[in-house]
C-alpha cells in the first residue's frame, strides 16, 4: 500500500509540523520553542506589568510579529511553574471586560532570573548565528570552535 502524499496545504503544514517538530501559525509553520524558551518569553512579557494568561500570549505573538504561536496547553503549565518557582505571583481580579482571572506579576527573583537568562538566552543565540555565517564563509570546522569559544557545548543549551 502506498503512503498518503499530503496534497493541500493544510495537510502539508500538518505533515512538515510532524516532521520537523513545529507548529503552524498564520505565516505557515513555525519552529518549536527551545526547552525554557518560554519560560524565558513569559518573564519578559510579565516585566512591562502584571497580565492574565491571554494577555501574555497575545503580548508574546504580537511581540514576535505572529512567529511565535503560544497554546495553552504549553502556557498554563509553565505560569505554574514560574509561580511555584517564585519568579511570578498569580492573584484573582477582573479584566477590562469585568472577566475573573488569574493575573500574573514578576518577582524580584523572577526580574533578576528574567536578566541572567535574557544574557544567557543573547549569548547562545550570538554563538549560534556566528556559527551559521562561519558556515557560510566556508571553513568545514569554523562552527565547531565557535561553540566552545562562546561557553556552549554542541550538546545544547539548558536554561537554569
Amino acid at each position: 500500500m502506498a503512503a498518503h502524499v499530503p496534497s493541500t496545504q493544510s495537510e502539508l503544514r500538518t505533515a512538515h509540523r510532524i516532521a520537523e517538530g513545529t507548529q503552524s501559525g498564520p505565516k505557515g509553520p513555525t519552529p518549536s520553542l527551545l526547552p525554557g524558551t518560554l519560560e524565558l518569553l513569559i518573564l519578559s512579557a510579565l516585566n512591562s506589568g502584571p497580565r492574565h494568561g491571554y494577555g501574555i500570549a497575545r503580548a508574546i505573538e504580537q511581540a514576535s510579529g505572529d512567529e511565535l504561536l503560544i497554546e495553552e496547553g504549553s502556557l498554563y503549565p509553565a505560569l505554574h511553574k514560574l509561580a511555584k518557582r517564585g519568579d511570578c505571583t498569580a492573584d484573582w481580579q477582573l479584566t477590562q471586560t469585568g472577566r475573573r482571572a488569574r493575573f500574573y506579576r514578576l518577582t524580584a527573583i523572577g526580574k533578576k532570573r528574567l536578566a541572567e537568562q535574557r544574557d544567557l538566552w543573547q549569548r547562545f543565540s550570538g554563538a549560534v548565528n556566528r556559527a551559521l555565517g562561519a558556515d557560510r564563509a566556508g571553513g568545514d570546522d569554523a562552527g565547531d570552535r565557535a561553540f566552545p569559544a562562546a561557553g556552549f557545548s554542541a550538546a545544547g543549551w539548558s536554561p537554569a
